[in-house]
Order: C-alpha cells, then structure tokens, then sequence
C-alpha cells in the first residue's frame, strides 16, 4: 500500500502532496458525510428526541445529558479510545489504548491493523485519511452512550452521568468494537455485525437496561404519569434519526460502492416495514394509531437491519421489517407487563425493547439471511454466508447468538462495576427534592417559559411539606 512508503515528516515538509494517489476522493466525501450524518443522529436529533418524548420538568435534563455525552466522548475517543477499538491487539477482546491526534498519524492512509484474517495478510486500508476514519468512528460511540441515556432520564444525577460517559467509552464501548469490528476474536470467528447492531444497539440496550437497575426507578408519580411534552419536536428528533441512518448504514463498507447502495436501500425498507407493522398492531390491539408507538416502530426497524444492510437481499429486509415491527412490539406492550424483572426496571424510553431485543433480533436474522456474495463484497472472512443459504447446520445463526451472549454479558458486568464504583464517591441519583422538581433543580434552567412574560416557574415547599408552583417575579 501507498501509505507504507511515505514518510511522515515528508508531508510536514510540504514534499507530498495534499492529494496523495492512494485517496480515492469519492470514497473520502462520502465517508465524511456518513460521519456527518451519524454524528446528527446524536446532536441534533437524540438530543431533540429526548428533549420533546419525556415529561415537561425533564426536558432540558434529558436533551443535556445527550449534549453532554456528544461531547464527552470526543477527548476521550481521541486520547486513547479509538486505538483500543481499531488498533493494535491487546487481548482477544481489546485494542492498545494510544493517541490518535498527530498530524503524522491522521494524514496517513486508513488501515485498521487487526483486521488481517487468518492467511489474509492484507489489513482493512480504505482509500481515505486516518482523520476521516476516526471521525467516522466516533459518531458511532457517541450515538452508542446517548442511547444509553434513554434508559436512565428522569432520576440520574448529573455528576455521575458526567462520571460515568468516560469509564463506560473505555471499558465497554471498546471492548465490543474491537472484537466485533476492530480485528479481535469475534471478528476472526466470522460474526456478522455490519454497521453496529451488537457493538452499538445490543450494546446500549444491555447496558441502559443495568444502569436502569443500579440508578433505581423515577419517582412513583412519574412511572405513573409521564406525557411528551412535545410530540412535534419528538417527531423532528426521529426524523434527523431515521434519514441520519442513511449514513450509518451506508458508510460502512468504507467506500462508496455498490455495497453501500444496497445498505441504504436496505435500511429504509426494513424501517419504513417496521413502521407500518407495529401502527397496525396499534390499531388491532389498542383501536388507535399512536404517534410514539410510530416513532418505536421505526427505530426498531432501523436497529434490526443493521447488522445485516449490506448483507441480505431487499425481500430479507422486507422480513426483517415484519419481525421487528412484531417481536419488540410484543416485549414491550405485552411481555414488560408479566414478566416480574422487566416491570421491576423502570428502563425510561424502553431501550431494551427498542435497542437491545431489535439488534438481538436483527443479528439472528443476518445469521439466516446473509447472501453469499453480497457477504464476499463486505467481509473479509472467506465463505461467509446465511445459515440460509446452506451453512453447515446452521452454524452462521449459532455463531450470531453467541456473540449476542457476549456483548450482553460484558456490558452488564462492565456497566454494573463501572457504576458501582462511581456511586461509592458520587450518589447515583438526584435527590427526592430534585427528582420531584426536575430541570430548575439540576441547572437553574427549564425548556419552557410559556406563561407570565417569559418568567420562570419556582417550585416551593408549602405548609404540608408538598411543592407547589409559583411564577418567579421578574
């Protein structure tokens, strides 16, 4: 490769040109809009989804603690994350931790030197700059911890939160990275996870389902009550979500190439199937379509063709929209309220449902229906292909369910350590004080000020020891 023989210091000296012959300009535009379009995903679109689906007193909290996490992670995924997620092998599971900051290092062609299969010696080397791969990479885990989030609004101080965004980037986002994406044991065994429905939407659903867990529930008259405060905004938020997604699907063969096209066609069928099929089971069960129900719809159909975009044929996707505009549906209107562990979790927006289950799902389905040769444009691990398709007794499938295992069971652990660490030095969730009043006692500050001129409204404690809520003089 191109990159083997420049020098570094040659660039710095202005002897190698702005346009070296290894970078693929197309390659390198659109992998910088799917970046683009992947970071959106999380600021603006979580954060404004967030902001409008929660209970009016929590909607600056909840869109803060996705602004905070955006940000969060970038030093983070700069100073030493990346490199255990795409670098050189540590363990089976993890990369070395290293900076990715240089100019010698970020100019450089893209290679991820892991990724060398077996008797392939060749690595992964995409056609672009080592800056615009990062970058790439970092939308992912960015959008990966804001999902997290989902499960945790409405009670998690905001200290631990901040506390905590590192620690779980470190010590469990790159753990999953590494050995599904960046060369580690999961990738070497020929898992099938195309642009992130283990490493970031199994992932974020197990993870928010145990923070759920060691943070504790809302307040009893929240779990009970908790109306959008804006339905619209909610809608713009999973509008931003849902055509974001053409870039997290549609960037990850890291090339603009036919296998890109096929993602993104892919990814609006199945989310667009999704959609209508869960509306319908609104309708059948509930007598009425449900806006919010819509907005689950599409994202679980956006989450379960992931791992399989580039890697099954349309009519696939078509099924894969059908199941998880059904199986999800089922676990979180029908099973969530039998099943004593899942109504014991207050889990906020129902990540679990929506992330966790619909990967899980997608990922099952990608071991069925992944096609030989769309698999052969895409993964470097030779003779990969569906149990469809005539995989030895359905090892495909098998393999699938296994790594499923293994992002789960290492997010709980992980997650559950990480926080209980934390709360040794931090409490994990505001008081009851603040809970029963929300944005003003975690910022000063509220989303609205509708009534009286734009004045504040201030929450004060009456003769029964209840708040009750007055406008702040101007």
């Amino acid at each position: 490769m191109a990159n083997s023989s420049v020098v570094p210091s040659a660039y710095l000296q202005g002897l190698v040109p702005a346009v070296p012959e290894w970078l693929n300009k197309g390659d390198n535009a659109w992998q910088m809009i799917s970046a683009a379009l992947v970071g959106m995903q999380g600021m603006p679109g979580l954060v404004i989804l967030y902001a409008g689906l929660v209970k009016k007193k929590w909607a600056l909290n909840s869109a803060f603690m996705a602004l905070f996490a955006f940000a969060a992670v970038m030093p983070c995924w700069v100073l030493w994350a990346y490199k255990m997620s795409f670098g050189e092998k540590l363990l089976p599971f993890w990369g070395k931790a290293g900076l990715a900051v240089s100019q010698d290092y970020l100019i450089l062609q893209t290679v991820l030197p892991s990724t060398q299969y077996k008797h392939i010696t060749a690595a992964a080397t995409p056609l672009y700059p080592t800056a615009t791969m990062v970058f790439f990479q970092y939308a992912f885990a960015a959008v990966t911890v804001i999902l997290l989030a989902g499960s945790v609004l409405g009670r998690m101080s905001i200290r631990a939160w901040m506390a905590f965004v590192p620690l779980w980037i470190t010590f469990s986002y790159t753990v999953g990275a590494f050995s599904v994406w960046g060369g580690g044991f999961l990738f070497q065994w020929g898992v099938m996870d195309y642009s992130g429905g283990y490493v970031v939407h199994l992932a974020s659903g197990a993870a928010g389902f145990t923070a759920a867990y060691w943070v504790g529930p809302r307040s009893r008259e929240d779990r009970e009550e908790f109306p959008p405060n804006n339905l619209l905004l909610a809608l713009a938020g999973a509008g931003i979500l849902w055509m974001g997604w053409t870039g997290f699907n549609g960037g990850d063969p890291f090339s603009a190439n036919v296998d890109s096209s096929m993602a993104v066609l892919n990814t609006h069928i199945c989310a667009a199937t999704s959609l209508l099929v869960w509306t319908c089971w609104d309708v059948l069960f509930f007598k009425k379509p449900s806006v919010i129900g819509a907005i689950q719809g599409m994202i679980t159909g956006l989450v379960c063709i992931t791992p399989g975009a580039g890697l099954v044929q349309g009519w696939a996707a078509l099924v894969m929209g059908i199941a998880s505009g059904t199986i999800p549906w089922y676990t979180m209107m029908v099973l969530s309220k039998k099943l004593p562990f899942l109504q014991k979790v207050d889990d906020t927006l129902g990540v679990f449902h929506t992330h966790a289950v619909a990967g899980t799902l997608g990922g099952a389905l990608t071991g069925l229906f992944a096609h030989p040769y769309l698999s052969s444009l895409f993964l470097p691990v030779p003779n990969s292909k569906g149990s469809f398709y005539g995989g030895r007794g359905g090892v495909q499938f098998w393999k699938q369910l296994v790594a499923a295992a293994f992002i789960i069971g290492w997010n709980v652990v992980a997650t559950s350590i990480i926080l209980n660490v934390i709360r040794l030095i931090i409490p994990l969730r505001m008081t009851d004080e603040e809970i029963e009043i929300g944005d003003d006692a975690a910022h000063g500050e509220e989303a609205y000020a509708l009534q009286g001129q734009g004045r504040r409204e201030k929450f004060i404690q009456n003769g029964n020891g209840n708040a009750q809520i007055e406008l702040e003089e101007p």
